[in-house]
């Protein structure tokens, strides 16, 4: 189906969480200061959760835990002319590692002074875009 906006094809909820879980990049939208604020994360996906980690002294740490932040990932081919992105909001709250059932987000040695904060997608919309020439 295609929306009424304009941008593309919608998808639905297990299409948006297939296509979070191809990709391990995207971003955190969260107040900071006041303001809003926006980190690039490492992340996966855990049932219908999004969990990354985070540095416990940060302000992504300070400002999205215990709130309700914004998520997105996308992928766009080189050209932009194909590709698709998915957000979703909800309320992020701190997690475990075995909470998680994950062992490492990224494949950095060490997440000391690190917490997992998890964010469920309690509201979630994406499009597939496909832009051909004529």
């Amino acid at each position: 189906m295609v929306d009424d906006v304009g941008f593309g094809l919608l998808l639905d909820r297990q299409e948006c969480l297939a296509l979070l879980r191809k990709s391990s990049l995207g971003r955190v939208i969260f107040t900071h200061r006041a303001m809003p604020a926006v980190r690039p994360v490492r992340y996966v996906v855990v049932d219908d959760a999004v969990v990354f980690a985070v540095p416990t002294g940060s302000p992504l740490y300070a400002g999205a835990r215990d709130a309700v932040v914004a998520f997105e990932a996308d992928d766009f081919a080189d050209d932009f002319g194909a590709g698709w992105y998915v957000s979703l909001l909800g309320r992020a709250t701190e997690s475990t590692a075995d909470d998680a059932g994950i062992a490492c987000l990224c494949p950095c040695p060490g997440l000391a002074g690190h917490r997992f904060l998890r964010i469920p997608a309690e509201t979630i919309t994406g499009h597939r875009i496909a832009c051909h020439a004529e």
